[in-house]
């Protein structure tokens, strides 16, 4: 059985859910009630109804309703807190927003493709279900997936000691998809590895303390023959190396690059929504080689899990005040401005103490020591 926090139309696909679920859990479900949003968190041009397009997300349509996006689980009456899965919105769906004593919600009406149904009520349900790829996404999952394999953070210098590329074909200074590469270590873990550069240290910006090491990402090669030792004609023994063949590439691979081995991927629906605390913190740097950033590029953050970020995270982003010289009274002085909130970041990917947010909006370039908080 997986819970849908879906449509109550009995007529609508669902998506199947890996959460466990309690009793309890299907029960607070079923009995939540859709109270909505006061009015007064309802955008200024919000409009009456919307259908649902193709590409458009939970986050692009609660944006035209809602002054703070990332509230939408109240707009559309999902128990988040409990069942941390959206609803499940499909393309030629009609949503209607409903005003009743002072407060918001979205129904749904007569959408294209609809034969004959009337408006309903978003509400959670419980139902058995399978995987429907066609509802909408939480955000716009094409930027972030690469880097769920792509951006990735060790708590330790691990790649230090981790298998590592020691030769190449004759001829070869680097490989590329297709290619032979040798290497020593233990290769026992399993047959799939990705390839990565050293890992160079992850930095917080006001105490320089290490926080993790950020490895870039090279590709993937799989284990086609096993290392050993080779007994020679002298006595004594010789040392082979492992063979590999690369996979998939990102940059082309070299000799001392090193590999980890392939993790199950787990793929997650984002639900964004505000931190239960107040947190505040910085942006380590940009992903890549970018001095600063821009909408829908991935910064480093210098909070993680163990800090009370996790997945979903909705932040402001906020530039330092810049410090001035006041020269209009009789003796200069020098003061600083307030700080003024520049963009949204949405929380992805966390590691222990360190975690990966992608830009969604931005009035002003990010730039590392950027400071982050509560929405």
């Amino acid at each position: 059985m997986g819970l849908t926090l879906g449509l109550a139309a009995a007529t609508l696909p669902a998506q199947a859910v890996t959460y466990p679920v309690t009793p309890a859990q299907r029960a607070t479900a079923e009995q939540v009630a859709q109270a909505g949003v006061p009015l007064s968190e309802l955008a200024s041009d919000a409009p009456d109804s919307y259908t649902v397009k193709p590409g458009d997300t939970l986050w692009d349509i609660s944006k035209l309703f809602l002054k703070s996006p990332w509230r939408w689980p109240e707009l559309w009456g999902m128990n988040r807190d409990e069942i941390r899965n959206p609803h499940l919105i499909y393309p030629g769906q009609l949503l209607v927003l409903i005003k009743v004593d002072g407060r918001a919600r979205l129904a749904l009406g007569r959408g294209v493709g609809d034969s004959g149904m009337a408006t309903i009520k978003l509400s959670p349900r419980v139902r058995e279900s399978a995987t429907d790829a066609n509802a909408i996404a939480a955000i716009p999952t094409q930027l972030i997936e690469p880097f769920l394999t792509d951006a990735v953070v060790f708590d330790s210098d691990e790649l230090a000691r981790a298998p590592r590329i020691v030769a190449t074909p004759e001829g070869h200074v680097l490989v590329t998809r297709g290619d032979i590469a040798y290497a020593r270590g233990d290769l026992s873990q399993a047959t799939d590895y990705r390839l990565f550069r050293n890992a160079t240290p992850l930095r917080d910006p006001t105490t320089h303390e290490i926080l993790g090491y950020e490895a870039p990402y090279l590709g993937t090669a799989e284990l086609i023959r096993p290392g050993g030792t080779l007994d020679a004609a002298n006595g004594k023994s010789e040392i082979v190396p492992a063979t590999l063949q690369i996979r998939t590439v990102k940059q082309e691979v070299g000799i001392g690059d090193r590999l980890s081995p392939v993790p199950q991927r787990s793929f997650t629906n984002y639900v964004p929504h505000a931190p239960s605390q107040p947190i505040n913190g910085q942006v380590i740097s940009l992903y890549g080689d970018a001095v600063r950033g821009g909408q829908n590029q991935v910064v480093s953050l210098n909070k993680g899990s163990k800090d009370g970020l996790e997945r979903g995270h909705v932040l402001a982003l906020w530039r330092d005040g810049r410090r001035v010289v006041d020269s209009t009274g009789e003796k200069a002085q020098e003061i600083k401005l307030p700080d003024e909130r520049t963009g949204v970041l949405f929380v992805f990917q966390t590691y222990a103490r360190v975690s990966y947010a992608l830009i969604i909006s931005v009035t002003d370039a990010v730039s590392a020591g950027d400071r982050f908080s509560e929405p």
